[in-house]
């Protein structure tokens, strides 16, 4: 068993298809129209075969509730792996990406949290060797 696909809820499918791709770096991988809205997905370009990332509609209440009680309390709703935190901190905030953590050691790891604009909080993740 191996995870194919998961999903963020966003309040624009446009909107986080641009914040994805052309802030963060993925690439687009499906979209299918299906009425209002898309069966839309973005891949890592280091693994364009790997996980996908469905940006899902937050249409149903129970994910906008979910979604804005996540982002309250300052919980991110998924963490990306990165070579290094501070350079992808750098690079995101030299785009206009407002930070909620700045990059922080934790040890074997480094981690800081970025808004998606999307209503999510992401995190982003450095881990040692």
């Amino acid at each position: 068993m191996r995870i194919n696909l998961t999903s963020v809820f966003v309040d624009e499918q446009d909107k986080a298809l641009r914040f994805y791709t052309e802030v963060l770096g993925f690439v687009k991988k499906t979209e299918v129209p299906l009425g209002e809205h898309s069966w839309l997905t973005v891949v890592s370009p280091e693994d364009p075969d790997g996980v996908e990332l469905v940006l899902e509609p937050n249409q149903h209440p129970a994910a906008k509730a979910y979604q804005d009680a996540l982002a309250a309390d300052g919980i991110p709703v998924n963490s990306f792996a990165v070579d290094d935190v501070h350079a992808e901190f750098a690079r995101l905030s030299a785009l206009g990406v407002r930070f909620t953590q700045e990059p922080v050691d934790m040890g074997p790891v480094t981690t800081a949290i970025l808004d998606d604009t999307c209503g999510n909080l992401l995190q982003i993740a450095e881990y040692k060797d």
